[in-house]
């Protein structure tokens, strides 16, 4: 009997409810889903270990592992993650000694990179671009060598045109009561143990015009800390030469020979797995300052000649050492 009371209660309420809704079914069921709920609802907590995960945006992304096919005929590939290029930076940061070796003993490793309208000349002792619109060289490029200096040739201070320049140099007439030096690019005293070579560092597209004192001065100082180097570390790369621009002064009865503003010697040293750059800007102007004031980066030189140094070291080396230079790295300086 109960049971049927509280069955007669049920069913009265409901029909209260639908009579006072105005007859309409939906709000009655939601409130009879909300009486259900109070008796069901386990209230299990949200991190329910044995509850699987629902899945995210984040998962279903990561569970499709397989790529994209490419579009009908496309031949293009997958570009590689930046975590990828970092992992193929290091791997090429890691040349082995004898890589290195390898490379440092390729013929013409020490020269900068050379286009196909250059104009080059190659020596015995040194290889050099030859620019016919400044009558001047960009730059000359040799090794320079311990036994080099310990030679006993002297100098004959004979300046000629050089032969091998198939546009023409200079002649010596051009600097006469210029007020300007002959100032050698490789130094004659750096190839003391041939007189072949020493005689070839005469010819007019090895020369420049140099202001006396600057010459003979802080020019002469660094040429001489380069052979210091040389003697101490067996063997160096340099690079040497003007900065070559638009506008220059120039000299020269015969030829309109550019007087550079200022001058860069740029010099390597390689012994695996060590390898150490450092880069000299000089004006071309008297100074008494010490050498260390003129050191700069070699990028900084390779911004203002536009010429690239050293094309064939790894570039995980080159970038390293063409960003720094680093005086107390160097013997004596």
């Amino acid at each position: 009997m109960p049971n049927n009371t509280l069955l007669l209660l049920i069913i009265f309420f409901t029909i209260g409810l639908f009579l006072h809704y105005g007859g309409k079914s939906q709000p009655v069921v939601a409130f009879w889903e909300n009486v259900k709920s109070i008796f069901t609802d386990q209230n299990l907590p949200d991190n329910n270990p044995y509850k699987a995960p629902e899945p995210t945006d984040y998962d279903t992304l990561a569970v499709d592992t397989q790529p994209p096919a490419n579009p009908a005929g496309s031949n293009q590939a997958k570009k590689p993650s930046s975590g990828f290029k970092e992992k193929v930076k290091r791997q090429e940061a890691e040349i082995s000694d004898a890589e290195l070796t390898r490379i440092v003993n390729q013929r013409d490793f020490f020269l900068p990179a050379i286009g196909s309208n250059d104009q080059l000349v190659r020596r015995v002792g040194y290889t050099l671009k030859y620019v016919e619109k400044y009558e001047l060289s960009a730059w000359v490029a040799y090794t320079l060598q311990q036994e080099q200096i310990d030679g006993k040739e002297e100098r004959e201070n004979e300046f000629m045109p050089d032969p091998a320049v198939e546009s023409g140099t200079a002649v010596s007439s051009d600097y006469t009561r210029s007020g300007y030096d002959r100032g050698h690019l490789a130094p004659a005293a750096d190839f003391k143990n041939s007189y072949q070579v020493m005689k070839e560092t005469f010819y007019m597209s090895n020369i420049c015009p140099q202001q006396p004192q600057f010459n003979r001065g802080i020019w002469l100082e660094l040429e001489k800390m380069v052979r210091a180097w040389a003697y101490k570390y067996k063997k160096v790369y340099v690079v040497t030469g003007p900065v070559l621009q638009p506008g220059l002064p120039t000299i020269g009865r015969l030829n309109k020979v550019a007087i550079p503003r200022q001058f860069y010697k740029v010099v390597l040293y390689v012994n695996p797995p060590y390898v150490k750059g450092i880069a000299f800007l000089m004006d071309n102007k008297p100074s008494k300052e010490p050498l260390t004031k003129f050191v700069v980066p070699i990028d900084e030189v390779e911004r203002l000649t536009g010429v690239d140094f050293f094309p064939k070291l790894p570039d995980s080396i080159e970038d390293k050492v063409e960003a720094r230079s680093v005086a107390g790295e160097w013997y004596r300086l």
